[in-house]
């Protein structure tokens, strides 16, 4: 199926980053840093402040890594709006979308970057003393993304 067009790429783009501030501001307004809601026995929601990357990787570096994070979240957003535009004029559906959403998703945390310093993750995944490190709308878009792009791009081979 071809690819949406660029606007419609990049409203999914848009719908993701809103949704993601919108959870965020609600999280922020209602829970304390650290606190903890739980809400399944599996799930709990968290508000976690993280300096670092995706999962927390880096959180406790010395706060350079804010900066190269805000820089290569810049060039990686430019990255992907141009590829999203290429995928509307000749590609497929699973590709341009998965585009849109890791763009929405690189903008949702670039914008906390820049308002707050950190990345605000909130939603907390554990089984017995097993923690999966806390993430956040943009994070599930994000990852959801390139799971479409991998199975385009494993598609694309088994075609040619």
């Amino acid at each position: 199926m071809k690819a949406p067009r660029f606007s419609v790429l990049l409203w999914v783009s848009a719908g993701v980053a809103v949704a993601d501030q919108v959870v965020k501001w609600i999280v922020a307004a209602r829970l304390d840093e650290l606190q903890r809601i739980v809400v399944l026995p599996f799930f709990d929601l968290v508000r976690w402040h993280n300096t670092g990357a995706a999962f927390g990787l880096l959180s406790s570096a010395s706060g350079w890594q804010n900066a190269m994070f805000l820089v290569l979240g810049l060039v990686l957003v430019a990255f992907l709006v141009s590829m999203m535009r290429g995928a509307s004029k000749d590609g497929d559906a699973l590709w341009g979308l998965g585009l849109a959403l890791m763009t929405g998703g690189a903008v949702g945390n670039l914008i906390d970057r820049v308002a707050r310093g950190y990345v605000l993750d909130y939603i907390s995944v554990h089984y017995g003393g097993w923690y999966f490190p806390a993430f956040n709308v943009a994070d599930s878009a994000i990852t959801v993304g390139v799971c479409m792009v991998l199975l385009y791009l494993i598609q694309q081979t088994r075609t040619t």
